[in-house]
């Protein structure tokens, strides 16, 4: 038997869309050959559609949508597809998660999902009823071992892979226990720094406890601040990968159980994937609301600055990219230079509007209010706001998507402006520690085989340049000091007494970080959602379902929109 993993890049919301993708992928998985094609969950409606849930009009044009799908997809080729699917028990939630198997128009069978995860940025316990027991779906003399996304991680290994979450059963096991030929999983497994040793291992230990293969299709794209890399994979019985889907873009991997396969080991560089994470999650923010002309950034002559450029510049290509640099009395030559240099590297348009005469005319406003006191952190900040008013108006003037620039490191404890660098409609660094921002401004340059990022970019001191001389180092401990507390205390929940013990740190230093970043965390819920590239960010996102058009079929035409939560 033949068996496609058709990894799609579906829409919240857009039913009449993804049903397009499930259907081309559908005849291109049986042009190759395939008997069964395979798509992640909730592929019909995308991961996570959340409140759209609660929508009865969605409901059911989400039903219809998968009553389309049925009756086109080759009559000749079966095809498992993840949809909400009404509960028809008398008590419990109105929906299950379910893996739909469908041949001929018909439906085959079905299976609900067990484990609801309600931790991290899952919510599915509020929406979904848990299945009520697990077993085999019989198909063409093939027992699968089909399961929902979660299912797969409550295995018992020593090391366990849920975050320290705990469920009462282990759906693989039972699986397992009922002698399927294989294992197939559908998912929308978000993607986290070191996520693609973590699933081989896991797919590994489950396929050397039960010696049966095991399939994985997962979904890819970014919705909001999530970001999904795919990384759809086949593992023999005795746990070796033996194909592969490419990460971070669609693919249709097709597989036979018949054949002979080598081992498919894909080499994973950390940096990389996370440069190809961020060049996604903006690309399709970016293209999925559909309603932004171009991305627009203040570039400040900085590190953080010059590699949220490059990103956006390699997720929407140069021609859409736009650059400012607002200089004061107290920017530095280089933070105009440098600037320049980065907008002529990369081809991107570049504007250069001072900020002195909003600064001057907020010194004259607030003279009088501030008389008698000493300059300080206030008139420091007028300089953000004022760059965080100008590129605003500029977004809102010419339709541009504004992408603010702050790190992980910065907006943990708070050394960012509220309503000035803050401000923007998805935050690109915001979950990327300093120091890796570097590494990624190396790797970019590397990539590119010539000098993208300036190299007195990258040597220069950071600073805010809101006063002279002006360093980070003078209010906070240097970024690598800074990112192994962050990185231990956010990322790895770990507690004072242990950072001091594995840092080997002054203790009252990592009090005062710790101190911060509490008191720092509902100021960060007030700033633009972050695309998400650790399994532990920095307090919550927004997440916005973009919906558009349901389905003419259901006889109520919905003007395109974007909905915010």
């Amino acid at each position: 038997m033949k068996i496609a993993l058709a990894q799609i890049n579906p829409t919240i919301g857009d039913l009449e869309g993804n049903r397009e993708k499930i259907l081309r992928d559908a005849h291109r998985a049986r042009d190759r050959g395939a008997d069964l094609v395979v798509f992640p969950e909730l592929c019909v409606t995308g991961y996570p559609p959340e409140d759209l849930l609660e929508n009865p009009f969605f409901r059911t044009a989400t039903q219809r949508t998968v009553e389309h799908i049925a009756q086109h997809v080759p009559s000749d080729l079966g095809i498992i597809i993840g949809a909400p699917v009404p509960n028809p028990g008398a008590y419990g939630k109105p929906l299950h998660n379910a893996a739909l198997l469908f041949e001929n128009g018909q439906l085959q069978d079905r299976v609900c999902k067990t484990l609801l995860p309600t931790y991290d940025i899952f919510d599915e316990h509020r929406h979904f009823e848990p299945a009520g027991s697990r077993g085999i779906v019989e198909w063409r003399g093939v027992r699968l071992g089909l399961h929902v996304c979660e299912d797969m991680w409550n295995v018992h290994h020593p090391e366990g892979y849920n975050n320290g979450h705990r469920y009462e059963c282990d759906p693989v096991a039972e699986l397992g226990a009922q002698d399927p030929d294989l294992f197939i999983n559908i998912s929308a497994s978000p993607f986290s720094i070191g996520k693609h040793a973590v699933r081989n291992e896991l797919v590994e230990h489950i396929c050397r406890r039960h010696e049966r293969p095991f399939l994985l299709c997962n979904q890819v794209g970014a919705n909001t601040e999530i970001i999904y890399d795919g990384d759809s994979r086949v593992h023999a019985a005795d746990g070796t990968q033996v194909a592969c889907a490419a990460s971070f873009e669609e693919d249709l991997l097709v597989w036979d159980t018949e054949a002979s396969a080598d081992a498919c080991t894909p080499d994973r560089d950390p940096v990389a994937d996370l440069h190809d994470a961020l060049v996604l999650g903006i690309r399709d923010y970016y293209e999925k609301t559909g309603i932004f002309d171009k991305a627009l950034m203040g570039l400040s002559g900085g590190i953080d600055s010059a590699v949220t450029c490059a990103l956006a510049a390699e997720a929407l290509g140069p021609e859409r990219v736009v650059g400012v640099t607002m200089p004061s009395r107290i920017s530095s030559e280089g933070s105009v230079t440098d600037s320049e240099r980065l907008a002529e590297n990369l081809g991107i348009e570049f504007k250069e509007i001072p900020i002195e005469p909003a600064v001057d005319a907020f010194d004259e406003m607030l003279a009088e209010e501030f008389a008698g006191t000493e300059p300080g952190v206030a008139e420091e900040n007028i300089q953000s706001r004022a760059r965080g008013v100008t590129l605003m108006a500029l977004s809102n003037k010419f339709g541009h998507l504004l992408l603010s620039t702050g790190n992980k490191s910065e907006m943990a404890v708070g050394y960012v402006t509220l309503y000035g660098d803050t401000n923007g409609g998805v935050a690109v660094l915001s979950d990327v520690l300093k120091t890796r921002v570097y590494r990624l401004a190396h790797h970019i340059n590397e990539r590119a085989g010539t000098e993208i990022i300036p190299q007195s970019t990258i040597e220069k001191p950071p600073s805010a340049e809101l006063r002279e001389g002006q360093k980070d180092t003078d209010t906070l401990p240097p970024y690598e000091t800074l990112d192994a507390i962050l990185k231990r205390y956010i990322e790895q929940k770990k507690e004072l007494g242990t950072i001091v013990s594995e840092t080997g740190l002054d203790r009252d230093l990592v009090r005062d970080v710790l101190r911060q970043v509490d008191q720092n965390e509902y100021k960060r819920r007030q700033a633009p959602p972050g695309l998400r590239v650790t399994e532990k960010a920095f307090g919550v996102g927004r997440r916005i379902p973009i919906v558009k058009e349901w389905d003419r079929d259901v006889g109520e035409a919905l003007a395109e929109e974007s909905f915010a939560e």
